[in-house]
């Protein structure tokens, strides 16, 4: 079937599929996991202490708290900072639908501000002329890895009583003017998915300076319970507790956090790894006509998760659409991040068609596609995707 849907009728640059984002799993990490499954803590206990002390450590902030997921991460930080009926956050529409989802969770409004042309980031200008009474966070995110304007949002909810949820769920090895991304913001929210840069199977986490966000966020993720396993369960545990407010089961497991330990330990080696990808793509795929590869601010080292292609309509027979089906029939896992939040049905139902409002958005997610980028990539791997976008733009190119 691969064969036949080639641009060129014959075989395709790959005999097998290349998948745009994929996990590595080693026996050090396995390792870690059966510590953890043949000893008495299984869930919310030492190990997942000991992952959130390093994690913080690694990203100099005071605090870090693990959760199931990115998307737990995110809806906990709107809840501890207060989001409610009646209440507005500003964030962007290019984003995966989690972003905005978790302010919904919480009864608020999401408000959706454009994006920048360059950075695909939330743009601060046009997020600060909607500020109102009833706005109560600013969310914005770090599309693909690439920092958003982390002093202009901080200034702008310091200015105007804000609280600056930042989605790093992309970005758990950027840095920011020299500074890994954590502690930079109010509250900032991590993804362990496992084509992120760094997995727990599924899992999450929020970073934060501020003790009370941090006891907050610890409660609400168990149930609003105000004692954790360990004070419950340990040795030195008392039986009494209070469920002081309607929280959730967030927790992570100590095999998830076991996991992670590992994965964390060689974080700096899979972005050394994803470094050395992005540094032949941009050399072998920036010469090409019609096709522009991601821009990175000088204050900013990109974090790398996501490399993105776009496709200017203008200088090729097709869309965008027939160039993703001509590159997964060539057996590479082009993907696209994203279909804006404001175009899926739900969203459309409950707050009306906003389509064409965000002109930047609307522009971007309908050019740009994702190719693969992991650290367990090899040097075959990355020529066959170059190949690949080489043989499929020249087929389709008109000038």
């Amino acid at each position: 079937m691969a064969d036949k849907l080639a641009v060129d009728g014959g075989k395709p640059v790959r005999d097998t599929f290349l998948p745009y984002g994929k996990q590595s799993i080693s026996d050090a990490d396995i390792k870690l996991v059966e510590e953890v499954l043949r000893s008495d803590w299984i869930t919310t206990g030492p190990v997942l202490r000991k992952f959130e002390n390093e994690f913080a450590q690694y990203t100099g902030s005071k605090f870090a708290v693990a959760v199931s997921s990115g998307t737990s991460a995110l809806h906990l930080a709107m809840l501890a900072a207060g989001l409610k009926k009646g209440h507005e956050a500003i964030t962007t529409p290019f984003s995966f639908a989690a972003t905005s989802n978790s302010v919904i969770y919480t009864g608020a409004k999401p408000v959706f501000s454009d994006i920048e042309a360059i950075t695909y980031n939330l743009d601060p200008k046009k997020a600060g002329e909607l500020i109102n009474d009833r706005t109560k966070a600013i969310v914005p995110v770090d599309y693909a890895g690439h920092p958003c304007a982390i002093d202009e949002f901080r200034d702008m909810c310091e200015d105007d009583d804000l609280v600056f949820i930042q989605d790093a769920c992309h970005s758990v090895s950027a840095k920011y003017k020299g500074r890994r991304m954590g502690g930079l913001s109010d509250m900032t929210c991590f993804s362990f998915h496992p084509v992120k840069n760094m997995t727990t199977g599924e899992g999450g986490m929020v970073t934060t300076n501020n003790e009370e966000y941090y006891e907050r966020l610890l409660m609400l993720r168990n149930h609003g319970i105000n004692k954790d396993g360990v004070k419950r369960f340990g040795s030195d545990g008392g039986w009494y507790y209070e469920m002081q407010e309607l929280g959730f089961n967030y927790r992570m497991t100590d095999i998830q956090a076991a996991l992670g330990l590992g994965q964390l330990r060689k974080l700096e080696q899979f972005h050394q790894r994803r470094k050395g990808v992005v540094a032949v793509y941009d050399k072998e795929l920036s010469g090409i006509e019609g096709v522009a590869i991601p821009f990175v601010s000088d204050d900013v080292e990109h974090g790398w998760h996501l490399f993105t292609l776009l496709f200017d309509k203008d200088y090729f027979s097709v869309d965008r659409g027939t160039i993703f089906k001509a590159l997964r029939a060539e057996n590479i896992g082009v993907n696209v991040h994203y279909i804006p939040i404001h175009h899926h049905p739900y969203y459309q139902d409950k707050f009306g068609d906003m389509r064409g409002q965000y002109l930047t958005t609307e522009k971007i997610a309908s050019q740009i596609l994702t190719i693969p980028l992991h650290h367990t990539m090899s040097a075959q791997d990355v020529q066959d995707t170059i190949e690949a976008v080489k043989k499929v733009t020249d087929h389709y190119r008109t000038r």
